[in-house]
């Protein structure tokens, strides 16, 4: 047989060698995630919901009131698992160019957690898998190339106050969490409302501000995010461009995510909802 067809054997070969590698590290990878996923519904979505009631609103500041009677809640079962799915772009620094990103999430209420599975596409062929997490009070975010090269797997207390105000920000899609005895709610003025989050020995706050129509129009805090190797506090903002109804509760459905650094606004995170269900705790 010609050297030459060898050749090309061998690179084929190792072409489906690698394939078939990859495919296994993602089968390990999204069966990692979906194990997740059934711990953090389990012993999350026992019992029977009660109804949301417009005496259960009572506490809440004028403006945080209208939000959620606009959303629909009001008369509805009270929200206790939610899962999503997003299409989304992101960048890891603001001269990089824009990633899209196939990605679903899945939250818990009552003991507030959430798991962030996604697939952001580098480069043609070229990916890596994201999976970030959020319970009982402490965060994790692993990323590996292929889903199969670790490149970063961080957690400590840095990570636990930036997943704990990522779950705040995200009450939005699911806003009946807003009566949740965890969350303690002050006026900020007449367009806005403070909340402070205190679960697990971690405290942090942000504030929701809302357009005339009570919808949520942004969200902002002081968040630890990692720069250049290190963990630093900065101003950490959601801003929501679209509001859409899905199965009868009104969210924000399209935004970005915006970090406030001295060299400007850097936009690193664009989503738009494409679906959410509700009390269905289950992995997609």
């Amino acid at each position: 047989m010609p050297k030459v067809v060898l050749a090309v054997l061998g690179i084929l070969a190792i072409i489906i060698i690698l394939l078939a590698v990859i495919l296994i590290a993602d089968f390990r990878f999204n069966q990692s995630v979906k194990r997740e996923v059934e711990d953090l519904f389990k012993d999350n979505f026992t019992g029977k919901a009660e109804i949301v009631r417009e005496t259960d609103l009572s506490g809440l500041p004028p403006v945080a009131r209208k939000w959620l009677e606009q959303s629909g809640v009001v008369g509805r079962e009270r929200i206790r698992a939610v899962r999503l799915k997003q299409n989304a772009q992101l960048r890891l620094k603001e001269e990089r160019d824009w990633m899209p990103a196939r990605v679903e999430q899945y939250f818990t209420v009552d003991k507030p957690g959430f798991i962030w599975k996604a697939r952001v596409n580098m480069a043609p062929l070229v990916y890596f898998t994201g999976r970030d997490r959020y319970a009982e009070g402490r965060g994790h975010m692993l990323i590996k190339l292929f889903s199969l090269v670790k490149v970063a797997d961080a957690g400590g207390k840095e990570i636990d106050q930036g997943t704990l105000l990522r779950y705040l920000a995200e009450t939005v899609w699911f806003p009946a969490a807003a009566l949740s005895p965890y969350l303690h709610w002050e006026e900020a003025g007449p367009n806005s409302a403070k909340v402070t989050m205190d679960y697990g020995g971690v405290s942090a706050t942000g504030v929701f501000t809302f357009n005339e129509q009570g919808e949520v129009v942004s969200f902002v805090a002081e968040r630890y995010g990692e720069f250049n190797g290190r963990y630093l506090l900065r101003p950490w903002s959601v801003l929501i461009k679209e509001h859409r109804e899905f199965n009868g509760v009104r969210i924000p459905s399209r935004g970005d995510v915006v970090w406030k650094l001295d060299t400007g606004d850097f936009h690193w995170y664009q989503f738009e909802i494409t679906e959410i269900e509700y009390n269905r705790p289950e992995a997609y």
